[in-house]
């Protein structure tokens, strides 16, 4: 466990870095940029970090970056905290001061509070550090492009986790009051992965359907049959689902067209189930096609698999915070549907992801609570030093969230 006057030395902290991390923040909310363009947010965390007597190492893409706290000397284990940098191409409704400037693209999930908390925790743990106080090493990520997606797939090529034994991140929740953290052990986001199924076959007049592939028809048992066949030939507890978005064919009443296409999205909780979904879908189109005499093309463009949480990390990031905000603040969180890039770093190494709670009592419009900032850093850094100290808390089973 971190050492007993880490409450004390945070609160000290936070008393005389939580308003610079506020302004950050803003800063950030307001100059947003889409993934692979973060150059700015890279150069701003940066030359925060290096102030502070750290080394940043910008990745090879030219946005986000890796910066190593602590030396290692002690033989501690390295531990990465991982935060993302990109923002959403929507527009920001919020009328603040700090509303973004920059024309349909807004930080409308939380990004930019990752970014201010792995930026906060980076600097209190270099005080450490610097004052022989840090038994292990920390490697923070700032991750690019987790939006497109593909920015953890960059850090993974770029060495990011190698040698690390174990990585935290923490994601903002607004259904979550501030001053809570939602845990959970195993699966808490799914696969996010996108289909296109396109049909063609010979078209024809409406009169003569027997003379021509009916494919409108075909397509439309397509669109109908698979998430039902789905349900039947995968075990249920793995919730995979197939939802469709975009459905077009034909241009006039009464034409077969000789072309079509559905788009839609699969989702999954199970990593097995996830793997072997690409052959089971192009089995069943294909049985499907065969039977209207028309020929259907499946392209299988995978995003994310599921983020499965490793119960000794989620143990330890849950006692990490209790500690440090009370026993009361860390509660169960239930599984999410969305996709999450952290899960290709769950695939490696040992890790969980946990919720944040951004929810501001009473306020009128969305927007962050923005004391979230200080209570995801001091989650962070306990956590890390939890994690670096080579402590067995996590041992001991997580009765909240083992049940889940």
């Amino acid at each position: 466990m971190p050492d007993g006057d880490l409450q004390g030395e945070l609160d000290g902290f936070l008393a005389a870095h939580e308003a610079e991390l506020i302004e950050f923040r803003r800063d950030l909310h307001a100059h947003p940029e889409l993934g692979y363009h973060e150059h700015r947010t890279t150069r701003q965390v940066a030359l925060r970090l290096a102030a502070a007597g750290l080394r940043p190492v910008i990745l090879p893409k030219g946005t986000g970056m890796l910066v190593d706290i602590g030396t290692g000397s002690g033989g501690g284990p390295l531990v990465a905290l991982r935060a993302d940098l990109d923002a959403l191409p929507i527009t920001d409704e919020k009328q603040v001061p700090y509303r973004s400037t920059v024309p349909n693209v807004c930080h409308a999930c939380g990004h930019d509070v990752h970014t201010a908390v792995a930026l906060g925790t980076g600097l209190f743990l270099a005080r450490r550090a610097a004052a022989g106080r840090l038994s292990g090493r920390v490697r923070l990520i700032f991750q690019p492009a987790e939006e497109v997606p593909g920015g953890a797939l960059d850090v993974l090529a770029a060495g990011g986790i190698a040698s690390a034994d174990r990585i935290f991140a923490l994601h903002c929740d607004p259904r979550l009051d501030v001053g809570k953290v939602g845990t959970r052990s195993g699966p808490i986001t799914a696969a996010c992965d996108k289909i296109t199924v396109r049909v063609t076959g010979p078209g024809g007049h409406t009169a003569r359907p027997h003379l021509t592939a009916d494919l409108v028809y075909a397509l439309g048992k397509i669109v109908t049959e698979l998430p039902a066949a789905l349900s039947r030939r995968v075990d249920p507890r793995s919730s995979l689902s197939l939802v469709w978005g975009r459905v077009s064919a034909g241009t006039a009443a009464n034409a077969i067209p000789d072309d079509g296409i559905a788009e839609g999205t699969v989702r999954c909780l199970d990593d097995k189930a996830w793997h072997e979904a690409p052959d089971l879908l192009k089995a069943l189109i294909e049985s499907v096609a065969s039977a209207y005499g028309v020929i259907a093309d499946l392209n299988y463009q995978r995003n994310v698999p599921p983020t499965v949480n490793e119960p000794v990390s989620t143990a330890m990031l849950a006692a990490a915070a209790k500690q440090v905000l009370g026993p009361d603040a860390v509660v169960s969180t239930p599984q999410s549907m969305g996709g999450e890039d952290f899960a290709w770093y769950l695939e490696s190494i040992p890790g969980s992801l946990a919720r944040l709670g951004t929810r501001r009592p009473g306020a009128a419009e969305f927007d962050v609570d923005e004391r979230a900032i200080g209570i995801g850093v001091r989650v962070m850094a306990a956590a890390a030093l939890t994690a670096t100290s080579g402590d067995e808390v996590a041992s001991q089973p997580l009765q909240d969230t083992a049940r889940a």
